[in-house]
């Protein structure tokens, strides 16, 4: 399955559509998820909601 089917069914709310893109950017956002070499859980979920909500308004 490619990228844009997969964002295809995650803008539909496919549950393991949208756990396969965020394991896909899972080390993105744990590597900006480190301030000052500490891992901060609060931004970290900021990123995951934040990705969730771009995914389903994404214009494709």
């Amino acid at each position: 399955m490619g990228f844009s089917e997969l964002l295809n069914r995650a803008k539909t709310m496919d549950d393991t559509a949208m756990v396969q893109i965020l394991e896909l950017y899972n080390p993105l956002l744990y590597k900006y998820a480190n301030v000052n070499s500490r891992f901060d859980q609060d931004l970290y979920e900021e990123f995951v909601y934040r990705l969730i909500i771009c995914v389903v308004k994404f214009p494709y």
